[in-house]
């Protein structure tokens, strides 16, 4: 029975049963709703019509009493209005009550017995007040006591008998009702449980056919999948639903594709012997060219064949002589030792003699013991396997080749030899060719001598055989015959020997030029590899002396900007206005020595290939805006004007990095004010057709966007167009030129528009003024294009680049374990050489303890922060700073990152993996340009130095705020609405305000109204892609800093992961464990406090931050050659239950990956013997299982480049020998937990 029906089957009959239930409940229900009705409609309305009745008979009666005894203080009309108000009230509900009741006889009896009664009590009462109005009370009483009481009981009577009859039938009715009510309850319990069974018996019905057939189909399968399955063995489907027919269409399927996997198999295992043929044809062929000796030919055919062929001995015979006498000579073997049996034969004499004559291969096994030996220093053996063939030439043998073997020969191996008969039968064919030549030309030369000396002895006798008679004269004629023949022929001799001299002559000149030029080829080769090491050291010299100049000049230059800037301030106004003047014009001055370090450091990165490009849509109107907020100042101030022209055809937005076209910009209308002393300064931006000379930089772009800077001023001489663009010139370069600078700005610019995929374009006269133009493509594509060219240009340009190992190579320091700085002793908790407030400290201040070893700098912070009514601590090194972080717990860190001791990397590392220090706000401010690094590693703000007054009073607002709110902001972007909430319940508490979308506008439109501490977003989004909403983000000036959590279920391949990183600080793929480490994540960049979070929460951070939990049972793969090292880091290591496997070489953890169990992470040396760590990462990394398997990198090497280097060859992290081991440990838990 197939699928469907059985479905068909199963829900049809419960669906049967349902619509029984309901209709039975429905038919219940409506005769519940109608007895309902009826008791409502008719028993209770009637029920109350009597009882108000009755109720209104009563008070009659009580008005005719009050009447009746009525004295002069009693309101006789009052009484009398009340009855009749009673009379009417109780006519009228006896008029309906008569109108109910007509459709029921019995009913309609007690109605007329209540009319009889009440028409009685009526007469009695229009009697009584006759006598009332007449003023006859006594006669009123008499008549109330003889009949009035009477009829008012009779009617009170019926009235009674009425109400009880009612009442009756309203509880039967009442009755009936619950009597359904229960039977309804029965009826649908007893139908409820038997389509409870009826449906659980369908259910595991279908549920058994549906799963056999599954299983049947899982079985196959695997079976498939694991290789195991035998496709001479057909499996017997009995099933016939859909699955049996999916599991008959699988099976074919299977079957096909193993067929044609084998097919494939022989086709490869074909292609590769046929490969292996021809790499050892063209092997063998390569070598033997240019050789002219045969025995030379001979022996090194021998030695190069016998062992390619797998055969431990080897001979070949070259045929001698021709005709009869024509003997088998040995001219080369391989392992032939002086015993052997003979080394010439004769044609048909053994078996070399006779695989000669009939041009036929011997192939002989299983050879006698004593046939032949092949000997060695430690013994000899006996081969069983004897190979004979001939070598032929267009059917001639010109030698016998013999190769014997300890194994037997493969039918690919006596192809080769087949193979290499036939070209060496060409080869020895070729060369004695040369050889009869070169004897042919030998005895033309002898027979030219003879020839020569016969004709000179004929000359001498020529006068005597004249005298002779005429018989001699005919002799003489025919010796003149022969002679001139004899001329001829030698005329042809000498020609032919003139012919091979001369290519003889030509072929040495050739092999002698040849040898020279490669001679030339390895010198020049060497010459450039010296040229190029030398200018990798320069390079390499030249940015370390940048970097280091970078941060010995910013250091100070930090401290005499933010003085030179509170000096001019003078808040104290204790400085002359002299005083103050000099103050500004140190701080200009510093700016100026800023910038400049600024672009000789641009320069070097545009020229090292480290520049970053960023691209991304931009708003032109807000790069126009910039550039009118930016020169519209300078404009008024040198009275020049100042004009921006946009093209209506624009787009609103292009594709470029703003930051960089913005620099550009800045540059170009930088030096046309300065070179402008009046007229004006224009920037025009418009589409415009690509320039015939730059059609080749601009391939696929026929229009381009060019923004126009024009000018007025000096102008340029065309001989100094190409000048100015290189660096540290200028067009006017004597030492008394009128304009300053540095000469940086347009080489800087044309780099950074070459890296955008632009170009800049130069149109100047002399004295009317200059105009440079930036053209950038139009297309997003094209940018993106030029983009990736440059880049690879320049990373081909790194991977040309000879190698500096040789020369850079350093000494491997022992592996030195530091101590945990937690545990350092009381020294680095005294005081530094700055008088600070640890000693003052309360139990309610707030302290911000500065890390920072410039203690200019370090004293001004110290002042704001006491200004703005903190307590500070000062630490000089980075061991003491993060002891004094431990000891005193501070509200706000303020962190450099070149630190002695302890880097602040370092440091930041410790705080945030120390769930007491890990909430603590870090500022980072340092010369090390690595802001995303910083955020990403915890700090909530990054600061580049030098750093200006205005930035630190940003800095230590930001604080205060943090300070003074109570509630962190977290935005939460998730579709799933169940994940949403059970998120918003894992991560929510008092501490935070959580503010969950589902979609990418709501979040923006969250961000751009209400300001938030962090996000978590996931990539998946209804409306628009999570890149989307990160470059959106990003582009934003505002929310570019915001920490950006991913969270998403999608795996990612490595580029997306890469483009991730550049944009958020954490990604968290959804998996069983995700949502505690997403917590884990929040609770890092909201800073949150980890004693005020509630204790089922803290045991999730305390969890995820065990090292035991975290390294227990982790297998890890340690490759080093160093014994020490292996040994100092597997007892580090092993002390935390970890599995730790060594390896002394990359190619022997290579061999250990393939046969070993997976292991959870590597940690691999750098310089190694056989294969180095560079190479061995690359190889794990081509593995597609192991794309992901953490990798960190152990050297001895610190520098940046090396850095990179290692991350380039595969490695996740990189740490530095000697190795910190907390460091070590904390980089552990970071990649084994991710």
């Amino acid at each position: 029975m197939r699928i469907r029906t059985k479905l068909f089957l199963g829900f049809g009959a419960l669906i049967f049963l349902m619509f029984a239930l309901a209709g039975i409940g429905i038919n219940r229900l409506s005769n519940i709703k109608e007895n309902l009705n009826d008791v409502y409609t008719n028993r209770y309305t009637k029920v109350s019509l009597a009882n108000g009745t009755r109720f209104q008979v009563n008070n009659m009666a009580l008005y005719m009493a009050n009447l009746v005894s009525a004295d002069k203080n009693t309101n006789v009309v009052e009484e009398m209005r009340k009855l009749d108000l009673a009379q009417a009230d109780a006519g009228n509900k006896f008029t309906e009550l008569t109108r109910l009741s007509e459709s029921n006889p019995e009913e309609t009896k007690l109605v007329s017995a209540v009319n009889g009664a009440g028409a009685e009590f009526l007469r009695y009462e229009n009697q009584l007040l006759e006598l009332i109005r007449a003023g006859k009370y006594d006669e009123a009483q008499t008549l109330r006591n003889a009949s009035g009481l009477n009829a008012r009981d009779e009617l009170a009577k019926r009235l009674e008998e009425l109400s009880t009859y009612h009442e009756t039938r309203m509880n039967q009715a009442l009755s009936d009702m619950n009597t359904v009510n229960s039977q309804t309850l029965m009826i649908t319990m007893v139908i409820t449980g038997i389509g409870l069974l009826l449906g659980l018996g369908i259910m595991f019905w279908i549920i058994y056919s549906i799963t056999g057939g599954l299983n049947l189909v899982s079985g196959m399968i695997s079976s498939f999948a694991g290789g195991t399955m035998d496709r001479r063995k057909r499996i017997e489907i009995r099933l016939k639903d859909e699955i049996g027919e999916v599991a008959a269409a699988f099976q074919n399927v299977a079957l096909d594709l193993m067929d044609k996997t084998e097919r494939e198999q022989e086709l490869n295992k074909a292609r590769d012997e046929e490969n292996w043929l021809n790499s050892n044809m063209a092997e063998v062929t390569t070598m033997l060219q240019g050789m002219t000796d045969l025995h030379q030919v001979a022996q090194t055919f021998i030695g190069e064949v016998t062992p390619m062929v797998g055969a431990s001995f080897g001979a070949l015979y070259v045929k001698e002589d021709e005709g009869k006498r024509a003997q088998l000579s040995l001219y080369g073997s391989y392992a032939f030792s002086d015993g052997a049996r003979t080394k010439t034969f004769r044609l048909g004499e053994g078996l070399v003699g006779q695989s000669a004559l009939d041009k036929d291969v011997i192939h002989l096994q299983e050879l006698p013991p004593d046939y032949i030996k092949v000997g060695s220093g430690i013994g000899d053996a006996i081969p069983s396997n004897l190979i004979v063939h001939p070598v032929i030439y267009q059917g001639e043998v010109v030698a016998v080749l013999e190769v014997a073997s300890f194994r037997r020969y493969s039918d690919q191996q006596v192809r080769l030899l087949e193979m290499l008969a036939g070209s060496l039968a060409i080869m020895i064919h070729s060369i004695n060719g040369r050889n009869r030549v070169e004897e042919l030309l030998r005895i033309s030369q002898s027979q030219t001598e003879e020839l020569q000396s016969q004709s000179e002895e004929l000359m001498s006798q020529q006068e005597e055989l004249r005298l002779s008679n005429e018989k001699l004269e005919a002799q003489t004629k025919s010796l003149k015959q022969s002679e001139e023949l004899l001329q001829r022929q030698q005329g042809e001799l000498e020609h032919s020997n003139e012919e091979l001299l001369r290519q003889t002559q030509q072929l040495e000149l050739q092999i002698w030029e040849t040898e020279q030029i490669n001679r030339q080829i390895e010198r020049t080769k060497a010459a450039l590899e010296r040229q190029a090491l030398q200018l990798a050291l320069s390079s390499k010299y030249k940015s370390e002396f940048l970097a280091n100049m970078s941060h010995e000049l910013r250091t100070p230059l930090n401290s005499l900007l933010i003085l030179s800037q509170l000096l001019a301030d003078n808040k104290t106004k204790n400085l002359t206005a002299k005083q103050v003047e000099f103050a500004e014009t140190i701080h200009a001055s510093g700016s100026d020595l800023l910038k400049l370090i600024d672009e000789i450091l641009d320069l070097s990165k545009v020229e090292s290939g480290k520049m970053d490009i960023h691209l991304e849509h931009i708003l032109l109107k807000d790069m126009l805006d910039y550039v009118r907020r930016s020169f519209q100042p300078i404009a008024r101030k040198n009275h020049v004007a100042f004009e921006v022209k946009v093209d209506e055809e624009l787009p609103d937005t292009i594709y470029t990095d703003s930051h960089r076209v913005q620099q550009i910009l800045k540059n170009l209308l930088s030096n046309a004010f300065k070179f402008t002393k009046e007229g004006s300064v224009t920037l025009e931006i418009g589409l415009t057709e690509t320039p015939e000379d730059l059609r080749e930089q601009f391939p696929d772009s026929r229009r381009v966007i060019a923004f126009a800077v024009k000018d007025t001023g000096i102008g340029i001489p065309e001989d100094k167009l190409d000048l100015i663009f290189e660096a540290f010139q200028q067009a006017d370069g004597t030492t008394s030129r009128q304009y300053g600078g540095t000469g940086l700005g347009l080489s800087i610019s044309r780099e950074l528009a070459r890296l955008v995929g632009g170009t800049i374009g130069i149109e100047s006269v002399v004295g009317e003024g200059s105009v440079f133009t930036l053209y950038l493509p139009e297309t997003k594509a094209d940018s993106v294009y030029r983009m990736l060219d440059e880049v690879a240009a320049a990373a081909d340009a790194k991977d040309t680049a000879p190698e500096e190992q040789d020369l850079l190579e350093t000494f491997v320091e022992e592996d030195v374990e530091l101590e945990s700085p937690s545990l350092l002793d009381k020294a680095a908790l005294e005081p530094s050489g700055i008088e600070d407030d640890r000693a003052s400290i309360r139990e309610n201040d707030k302290v911000i303890l500065v890390i920072e070893d410039d203690v200019n700098f370090a004293k001004i912070i110290l002042d704001m922060a006491r200004d703005r009514g903190f307590k500070g601590i000062v630490a000089m090194q980075g061991d003491q700073g993060l002891a004094l972080a431990q000891a005193y717990k501070p509200d706000a860190i303020v962190l450099d990152i070149q630190l002695p001791v302890m880097d602040g990397w370092a440091i930041l590392n410790h705080l945030k993996h120390n769930m007491e220090t890990r909430h603590i706000p870090v500022h980072v401010m340092s010369v090390t340009e690595d802001t995303q690094k910083g955020l990403t590693r915890g700090a909530i703000s990054y600061l580049t130095k030098p750093i200006s007054r205005e930035q630190l009073d940003q800095a230590f607002s930001g604080i205060e705020e943090f300070f003074n709110r109570d509630c962190k902001r977290l935005l939460l972007v998730e579709d799933d609405d169940t994940l949403r909430e059970s998120l918003v319940e894992l991560i929510g508490h008092d501490d935070l305000v959580i503010t969950a979308v589902s979609t990418g506008e709501e979040a923006l439109s969250e961000l751009r109204e209400n300001p938030f501490d962090c996000m978590v977003l996931d990539l998946g989004l209804s409306d628009i892609s999570g890149f989307e909403l990160l470059n959106t983000i990003r582009s934003d000036y505002q929310l570019r800093e915001l920490p950006i959590i991913i969270y998403t279920g999608r795996e990612l391949d490595s580029k997306e992961e890469m483009l991730l990183r550049k944009y958020a600080e954490s990604i968290i793929i959804k998996n069983v464990k995700s949502p505690e480490r997403l917590f884990d994540e929040t609770a890092l960049f909201l800073h949150r406090v980890e004693s005020n979070l509630p204790e089922d929460k803290r045991e999730i951070l305390e969890k995820l931050h065990s090292k035991e939990a975290v390294f227990s049972g982790k297998r890890i793969l340690l490759v080093d050659d160093d014994i020490r090292n292996v040994f100092a880091l597997s007892s580090i290591l092993e002390n935390y239950n970890m599995d730790i496997t060594f390896a002394e070489n990359g190619r022997e953890a290579l061999q250990l990956i393939e046969k070993e169990e997976p292991f959870d992470l590597i940690l691999m040396d750098i310089m190694m013997p056989v294969m180095d760590g560079y190479e061995a990462m690359r190889a794990i990394r081509s593995m597609p299982d192991l794309e992901r398997l953490p990798i960190i990198a152990l050297t001895a090497k610190a520098m940046k480049e090396d850095r990179n280097k290692c991350i380039e060859a595969g490695a996740s992290d990189y740490i530095t020998k000697p190795i910190n081991t907390d460091q070590l440990l904390s980089l552990l838990k970071v990649w084994l937990y991710k």
